[in-house]
C-alpha cells in the first residue's frame, strides 16, 4: 500500500493506525505549501488534491480520513480498532468525525489555513479568532465525552487516532488542553508506535 501523506499533518492519525497494524506501505510525501497536491500526477490519484490518500494492494485510493481509518478497522478485525458493537462503532465515528470535521475542518482550517476563508487580509486576525473559539469550544466539549483515564472508548481506537492529531496540534500551537483532553494525549504520545510515528516525522519526543 501507498500512503501519501504530510509530517505533523492529519495524516499522522492514519500512519498511527498503519504502524498499529504492522502493515508494510510506501510512504509518500506531500509538501502541501509547495503546492504537490495540485501536481497532475497526484490529482490523477486524488482529484480532491486532499490528503490523506491511501493506494491500496489492488491500485484504488481511498480517500478522507474517516473514510481511511473506518477501512482499516473493518479490514483487519483482529486488531479491535472499532469496539464491534453498534454503539460502540457509533460512538467511534461520532468522536472521529467531530475531531476531523470541526476541530479540524472548521477551527484550526481557519488558523492554518486563513486566506481560504477570505480574500481580504484585513479579516485574517478575525478568522484565526474565530478558528481559535471553534477548537477551544470542540476541546471543551469531547473533554466531557472522554473519560478521565484511559482511551476514548476504553480501549485504543480509531477515535483516539483522530483526537491525538488534533490534541497534537493544540500542543504544538500554544492551546491549552482541558483536562481529560491533556491526561488523553499524553496517553497517547506514552504508546510506543506513536512516539515511533513522532521521530519518523520529525518530531522530538519528550
Amino acid at each position: 500500500m501507498k500512503l501519501y501523506m504530510t509530517p505533523g499533518s492529519c495524516t499522522t492519525g492514519i500512519h498511527i493506525l498503519l504502524e498499529e497494524l504492522d502493515l508494510v506501505f510506501e510512504a509518500h510525501l506531500v509538501n502541501l505549501m509547495a503546492g504537490d497536491q495540485h501536481q497532475a500526477d497526484y490529482l490523477a490519484i486524488n482529484p480532491k488534491a486532499s490528503i490523506p490518500t491511501l493506494v491500496r494492494n489492488d491500485g484504488t485510493a481511498l480517500t478522507e480520513f474517516q473514510a481511511i481509518a473506518y477501512w482499516l478497522a473493518r479490514n483487519y478485525p483482529k486488531a479491535k480498532l472499532l469496539p464491534g458493537d453498534a454503539d460502540g462503532d457509533a460512538k467511534a465515528i461520532e468522536l472521529m468525525d467531530y475531531a476531523v470535521g470541526t476541530l479540524h475542518g472548521q477551527g484550526f482550517a481557519r488558523i492554518f489555513t486563513t486566506e481560504k476563508f477570505t480574500p481580504n487580509p484585513a479579516d485574517h486576525e478575525a478568522i484565526k479568532a474565530q478558528g481559535l473559539d471553534i477548537v477551544n469550544k470542540g476541546f471543551a466539549i469531547l473533554n466531557k465525552q472522554l473519560p478521565a483515564e484511559g482511551y476514548a472508548l476504553g480501549a485504543f481506537s480509531i477515535a483516539d487516532a483522530a483526537l491525538f492529531y488534533v490534541e497534537f496540534w493544540a500542543d504544538k500551537t500554544g492551546v491549552t488542553l482541558p483536562e481529560n483532553c491533556l491526561k488523553h494525549y499524553r496517553l497517547m504520545v506514552s504508546r510506543p508506535v506513536v512516539r515511533r510515528v513522532l521521530m519518523e516525522e520529525g518530531y522530538r519526543v519528550a
